[in-house]
């Protein structure tokens, strides 16, 4: 636990589900939470690396389509109507609390190819010397192939690799993990995991939202590829943003993967 609340650079990553109502349209109130706490937590001192999602599922209201796309050309329009959308509050939002922002758009050629790799890195740790907030999303405008990052809980452990990161925070619907599917009475949550074993990963094979594209599964992906290089994982509920305080303060109903 010590290792999380001492954590100074920290990947946080916000699926759809926390930024959007089911109509797809951003829950603004929310989002201006959010970035009012990572605002100051930035002013706190910790680096903030701000991985999103939800330009496909804003795009979706905004096109005034009634559920999410599932071809290819219609998901790459929706990115690209969404990603306007996002980065326009995001950058207006972040400056009210007078903090900068740069945006990130990735393909997963940035894990194999060695110079795409080196030059993100450098971009990346260049941002985060000038003080900047690094917003970063998957180029799903240009993906092919079910687009390259199928859904970001991929992409924050990539970053979270990528930008040297003491701590990775997946933001999502629920508490953290549970033994069984969460709506079950019975269920009991997990605050500590140690070892991401077959039978928890079959356990946790379930969908996620009717906008967002992964669930629990792609979580603990994320969760075994940040803890690779020894970068702890939160899952917490982003229906509150203010539960990012009190992952440093050590009152959070969360679940931490500490996998070393």
């Amino acid at each position: 636990m010590n290792k999380v609340q001492n954590a100074r650079r920290v990947v946080i990553k916000v699926g759809t589900s926390t930024l959007c109502y089911k109509t797809g349209n951003l829950n603004l109130r929310r989002v201006r939470k959010l970035i009012e706490v990572m605002s100051d937590l930035k002013n706190e001192g910790h680096d903030i690396i701000f991985v999103t999602s939800g330009a496909i599922g804003i795009g979706v209201g905004r096109a005034g389509l009634s559920k999410r796309p599932t071809d290819i050309p219609t998901k790459q329009a929706c990115a690209a109507i969404g990603q306007c959308e996002l980065m326009n509050i995001y950058d207006r939002e972040f400056s009210k609390f007078n903090h900068t922002v740069a945006q990130l758009l990735v393909t997963r050629d940035v894990v194999s190819n060695k110079t795409r790799h080196e030059n993100a890195f450098n971009t990346l740790h260049r941002l985060l010397e000038m003080n900047i907030v690094p917003i970063i999303n998957a180029n799903d405008t240009v993906s092919i192939d079910q687009l390259d990052f199928d859904e970001n809980d991929t992409l924050s452990a990539v970053m979270a690799q990528l930008c040297e990161a003491d701590l990775l925070v997946i933001l999502t619907d629920v508490d953290g993990l549970y033994d069984m599917n969460p709506s079950d009475p019975n269920a009991k949550h997990i605050p500590l995991v140690t070892k991401i074993t077959d039978d928890l990963i079959n356990s946790t094979k379930q969908k996620g939202s009717e906008l967002a594209s992964g669930g629990m599964i792609t979580k603990l992906e994320a969760a075994m590829i940040a803890g690779e290089t020894g970068i702890p994982t939160v899952i917490i509920n982003g229906d509150d943003p203010e539960n990012l305080y009190r992952i440093f303060d050590g009152t959070a109903k969360c679940t931490i993967f500490d996998l070393n």
